[in-house]
């Protein structure tokens, strides 16, 4: 297994859940800062939300954005991908939902119109576990494996 593989299955391990990021997205020249619930799938990060927050106007203006927890970072792109029952987000949805378990339906409307998913689909990122560092470029799907204690 070569150290991009490797790094994809460490991220799966740590983020294959709901997990708690600061999403920094940009408007004109000025940054924003939100705490999201986010899941890891598939070298995409999903995000549960409505249409008419700022996040999503702002992802829609300018896709770029980062995600950090602790020491962990990612940059990509986020794109609104349409509402929950949407017929292309059946998949996602079920998982969502089962990882978002707790609070998806007290949270969540799907009865409304705006509700919809954004997906953030890496460029690059750093991560650890275990001793190991991974600082991966998700375009070319590379990574460096390395020491890293925290």
């Amino acid at each position: 297994m070569n150290a991009y593989e490797k790094s994809i299955e460490v991220l799966t391990e740590l983020f294959s859940k709901d997990c708690t990021f600061s999403l920094a997205t940009v408007k004109g020249d000025m940054p924003a800062v939100r705490v999201v619930d986010a899941y890891y799938h598939k070298s995409m990060f999903w995000i549960v939300t409505y249409a008419t927050t700022n996040k999503v106007k702002e992802v829609t203006a300018n896709p770029k954005v980062a995600l950090c927890n602790n020491l962990y970072s990612f940059k990509g792109k986020a794109f609104n991908v349409g509402h929950p029952l949407d017929k292309d987000n059946q998949e996602i949805r079920e998982k969502l939902i089962e990882v978002f378990k707790p609070w998806y339906f007290a949270h969540n409307d799907e009865n409304d119109e705006n509700m919809c998913f954004v997906k953030v689909e890496l460029e690059y990122g750093f991560f650890y576990k275990n001793g190991k560092g991974y600082k991966v470029n998700f375009i070319d799907k590379n990574a460096e494996e390395f020491p890293f204690t925290e």
